[in-house]
């Protein structure tokens, strides 16, 4: 394979094939448990379950008291919230960096599209921000902020530019 067959096999603009799946294993093993998880099945048994449960607390000696009856499932309910924190916080972990892969790879788009039209970005606010998920808190807080103001003025300009043509 030779670098530029590399550089555009997932380019929509040189080949019709889909995007390359980059998933593995454990990758869709994990997004397929999250998406079990959560689905309305896995809702719905769950429920049946505990209301399983409570209703077979009426029969057992000692009722819920029993510590035979409340261990099993304390032991269970425990090792599955403790798995699938793990396995939640992973899958949400990658749809996020997908997410920011994404977003930069917009700006980046942007940024060129806005050079080619002459449009000014003295702020550099396109490309900017890209890596900003890895600064502190108080970093994020600030460019939030400025990017607000940023987009007041041009919203001013904008208005401002609408009412001149108007005339």
């Amino acid at each position: 394979m030779t670098r530029h067959d590399k550089d555009t096999r997932d380019d929509p603009r040189t080949s019709l094939s889909a995007p390359t799946d980059r998933s593995t294993r454990i990758t869709r093993t994990i997004a397929q448990a999250t998406a079990l998880a959560g689905s309305f099945p896995a809702i719905i048994i769950a429920v049946v379950l505990v209301v399983a449960w409570a209703i077979g607390g009426l029969f057992v000696a000692g009722g819920y008291g029993s510590t035979a009856y409340q261990l099993p499932v304390s032991t269970i309910s425990s090792i599955v919230t403790f798995v699938m924190v793990f396995v939640i916080q992973s899958s949400q972990n990658r749809d996020t960096r997908a997410l920011q892969a994404k977003a930069d790879a917009q700006s980046e788009v942007l940024n060129a599209i806005a050079r080619h039209l002459g449009v000014e970005d003295e702020q550099h606010l396109l490309t900017r921000l890209v890596g900003l998920e890895e600064a502190p808190e108080r970093e994020i807080d600030n460019e939030q902020e400025q990017v607000r103001r940023s987009a007041s003025r041009m919203a001013g300009a904008v208005h401002e530019h609408d009412d001149r043509s108007g005339e």
